[in-house]
This record gives C-alpha cells, structure tokens and sequence, in this order.
C-alpha cells in the first residue's frame, strides 16, 4: 500500500477513536457537511440567512424566489488536507432559474474526491488504483408564499464509494435518497435613524433519509446520513447607497442519534459508545433528547457561527466570520476571511480562507476556496 492508502487509513482510525473517545457523532457522507461555496466560507461557513446567490441550493434554496436575476449558475472548488495531499477535493455545480415572480427550481451536483490510491498485494505486482469517492444530486421547487416568506422543498440522491474492494470483498458503494424542507424571510427595506435595514431568517431540515449500507452481507450495519437543522436570522444595515453591513448568526444541529449505548470490555469497563440503531425518522426526533449526559451535552451538540459581510457598491465585498463547536463534540473552531468581486457582466468571483484556533486542526487549514459565478438578467 502506498502512503496516500496509509494516510487514508490512519485518518479513519484516528477520527473513529477520537469519536469514540469524545462521542462525537458520525454519520455517512459527511462531506455534505462542508461548505461547499467561497462566499459562505468567508462568514463562518452559514448561508441559510444571508442574502440570495448562486450558491443558495447548497444552504436554503427558497431564497432563490428573491434573487434579481433570471438565472444563473456557480462552480466552486475546494481542496481538502492540501497540506499533505493535492488530489482530494471537493467541487460543486449549482444552478437555478426563476419560472416567474413566485416560483423557482434549481439544481446542484456536489462532488467528493478522495484521490486515486495504488494498492500493492505485494512489491512487484503492477498496482491496483482504486478512486473512492461520494456525490449527490439534487433538485429543489420553491414557492413565494406572500410578499416576504417562501418555502422550499429538495430531493436528492446520494451515492458513497469510498470502501477499498480490493481490499475488502464483502463491501460496496452505498446510495440512499433524501429530502429537504427550506424557508427564507426577507422583509422590505426598513427606515431607521441613521440608516435603512434589511431582515432576514431562514430554516432548512436537510438530508432527511434512509441511513447507508456499505455491507454486501445481509444484516450488516449501516450508517445514517448527515440529516441537519439549520437556523440563522441577520440584518443588513444600508448606510447609504454605496455602503452596507451584514451580521448573520447560524445555529446547527443533527439530527442523528447520539452515540448514547455503552460499550463493554471483558471486564466490564466502557471503552465507547455507539449510536443506537433505529429508523431514521425515529432516530431525528430521538436526537432532541438522547444524549448520556442529557439535556447538558444536547446543548453542547448545537454548532454556532457568525458572520460579517461589508458591500461596497454591490461590487467589492470583504467577509469575516467565526464558527465553533463544543470540545467533546468535535472541536470544529476557526476563523473565516474573505473577499468576493461582482463585475458588470453579471459575473461573480470569491475567495476564503480559513484559521484554526483549536487544538483539532481543520483539513480545510491554509486553504483558499474558490467560487464562480455567472448570473444572467
């Protein structure tokens, strides 16, 4: 084997025992869990309340129906553990059309690459490559409900090849399908003292579906997917027609069970915890109140991000942001940068990057994101 299939290797164990360790929740595809867009990146990785863009299908899709444009369509790039490899990636596609003044329909592919890994059973055979990898793709219809209010709904479907074959005969690349529910509020322009103001809020239970099986064996585990709440609410302070400011708060949480049933050695002690195995709609609703240390770890489930954005004539805008999670639930705390231009032809580019400041260090550390895109009127 070589060292990428190594370096593969000892990243699974080590984030296996670190969740074992921590309870962590674990779920299959967890790439969709990523921000997937520049823009998003550089305000601590959240979406679900901020103004429309391209990139809309990824974090709330019902924002769409607000969108001055017609259509349009994104790419984005971002490269994963670039410190050490410079093939695993994730890219995304995103593209969307307003049917009319009330409606909406959109559609993204989303990409995870893992690398292409060479595999030797022994010195001198000729290497086997293997390229596991996870994609989803989607399409939402979203509805302008009143003035300021309206909802979304996505389906997707998700496919995961990132088992060795090689190396193990009794696995296989696991689909599963989901659903998303969105809504998104923005309020008129509001005349305040010194300045005018925008609200927004929005919601998106996404990736609400059947968990994932990996085993050709009949009764073998399965994993459930990334299904997730978002909540997030901001203000857009207009000071004039050149200058705005954006603060976004996001609130997260899974809903996936927590790893709650204990684990006994021969002699009795606890040496993890496991996630329960029940259905998936069971398991949303067991999640708001399954934690060991009850409604304390609930708490400390929750992830929370903010985010600040300054426009300056709608073409040049400068983003900061700051995301954290509880140490004994992953640890995920860092701080975001950006930048983004909008030229005249309707044609958008972003750039993000990203600093820990926790003991975890992210796979995204040193990386700088990029998105495109093209809008048309």
């Amino acid at each position: 084997m070589n060292k990428k299939l190594l370096l593969f290797v000892f990243l699974l164990s080590i984030f296996n025992n670190y969740s074992q360790e921590r309870r962590v929740i674990t779920t299959a595809v967890p790439f969709l869990m990523i921000s997937s867009d520049a823009r998003a990146s550089g305000i601590g990785e959240q979406g679900v309340a901020t103004s429309v863009d391209n990139f809309s299908q990824h974090w709330n899709p019902s924002k769409y129906i607000f969108s001055e444009n017609s259509s349009g369509i994104a790419f984005s790039y971002t490269p994963y553990l670039s410190k050490l490899v410079n093939d695993i990636f994730l890219a995304n596609v995103s593209y969307y059309n307003k049917i009319n003044e009330r409606s909406s329909w959109s559609a993204s592919l989303k990409y995870f690459s893992l690398g292409d890994i060479d595999i030797l059973q022994n010195p001198l055979d000729i290497p086997i490559i293997e390229n596991p990898n996870e994609f989803t793709l989607d399409a939402s219809y979203s509805l302008k409900l009143s003035e300021s209010f309206a909802m979304g709904v996505s389906g997707r479907f998700l496919m995961s090849d990132v088992k060795l074959q090689t190396l193990d005969s009794e696995t296989e690349a696991a689909t599963s399908v989901a659903v998303d529910i969105s809504g998104y509020y923005q309020s008129d322009v509001k005349s305040y003292n010194n300045f005018d103001g925008i609200l927004r809020a929005g919601f998106n239970i996404s990736n609400i579906g059947p968990k994932m099986k990996y085993s050709k064996v009949s009764g073998g585990s399965e994993s459930y997917i990334p299904t997730n709440l978002r909540l997030g609410s901001g203000f857009e302070f207009l000071f004039d027609s050149n200058n705005s400011l954006a603060l976004t708060v996001e609130i997260n949480k899974l809903l996936v069970p927590s790893p709650s049933e204990e684990v006994l050695n021969s002699n009795g002690e606890i040496v993890a915890y496991r996630q329960p195995d029940v259905g998936f709609l069971q398991g949303m609703f067991k999640s708001f109140g399954d934690a060991p240390d009850g409604m304390a770890e609930e708490i400390k489930e929750l992830t929370y991000s903010l985010g600040l954005e300054y426009a300056f004539n709608k073409s040049f805008f400068i983003r900061s942001g700051y995301f954290s999670e509880h140490e004994l639930k992953g640890s995920r705390k860092f701080v975001t940068i950006g930048t983004g231009f909008e030229t005249d032809r309707d044609l958008n580019i972003d750039l993000s990057y990203l600093i820990s400041t926790s003991d975890v260090i992210s796979p995204l550390e040193n990386t700088i994101r990029l998105s495109l895109g093209f809008n048309f009127n």
